[in-house]
C-alpha cells in the first residue's frame, strides 16, 4: 500500500461522508492526494489511533481531525498522551449535524426531508408532546440522530446541499489544513 501523506481522524461515518463530499466540492481528491480518513467510532479511541499512526509504516505525513465539542476532553487527553499539539484538529458545535443544519438552514433541511420521503415523519416527530415548541433546529437535529444510519446518509446530502460559502468553519478549516 502507498505511503499516506495525511490522515484525517473522524468520529463516525457521517463525518467521513461529509468531509469526502465537501472536499470533492472544493476540488480536492483525497485518494489522489494520499489522504486517508479513519473512522474512530467516537473520540475515546483517539489516543489509540494516534499511537498506531505514529508507528505505522504506511504513514509519513500530517495528522488532522474533526470532533464534536463534547469530546474536546478526549481530544486533549489523546494528544497529550502521544505528545502532539492540537494543530489540525477542529471542533464542531455540537456535532456535524448541528453545524450542517445551521449552514443549510431549516428551509433547505425541510426540502431535503421532502426529497427523501421523510418530511411526514419529521412532522410527526414535531407534533410529539416532548418536541412541540422546541426550536426547529433542535427538532431537526434529533430527527437526524433518532434512526440508525440516517445521519450517515444525511452527512452526504447536507454536504451536497450546503452553499460553498457557508461550509461550516471546522470542516472548511480541516479540508484547507490537509
Amino acid at each position: 500500500m502507498a505511503q499516506r501523506n495525511a490522515v484525517i481522524l473522524v468520529e463516525g461515518e457521517s463525518d467521513r461522508a461529509a468531509v469526502l463530499t465537501l472536499a470533492g466540492r472544493l476540488g480536492r481528491d483525497f485518494d489522489t492526494e494520499n489522504v486517508e480518513i479513519i473512522v474512530m467510532g467516537g473520540a475515546s479511541p483517539l489516543a489509540d489511533h494516534l499511537g498506531r499512526l505514529l508507528v505505522d509504516q504506511r504513514y509519513d505525513g500530517l495528522v488532522a481531525g474533526v470532533i464534536d465539542v463534547g469530546e474536546t476532553g478526549d481530544l486533549e487527553k489523546g494528544l497529550d498522551r502521544v505528545g502532539l499539539s492540537r494543530d489540525g484538529f477542529f471542533t464542531m458545535d455540537p456535532d456535524l449535524e448541528g453545524e450542517m443544519i445551521r449552514a443549510v438552514g431549516p428551509g433547505v433541511m425541510e426540502a431535503i426531508f421532502e426529497e427523501e420521503g421523510e418530511l411526514r415523519g419529521f412532522r410527526t416527530m414535531q407534533n410529539q408532546p416532548h418536541w412541540r415548541g422546541k426550536p426547529i433546529e433542535e427538532q431537526m437535529h434529533r430527527f437526524l440522530r433518532v434512526k440508525s444510519h440516517r445521519n450517515i446518509r444525511y452527512g452526504t446530502l447536507l454536504a451536497e446541499a450546503v452553499d460553498i460559502a457557508r461550509i461550516p468553519k471546522p470542516l472548511r478549516d480541516l479540508i484547507d489544513y490537509v
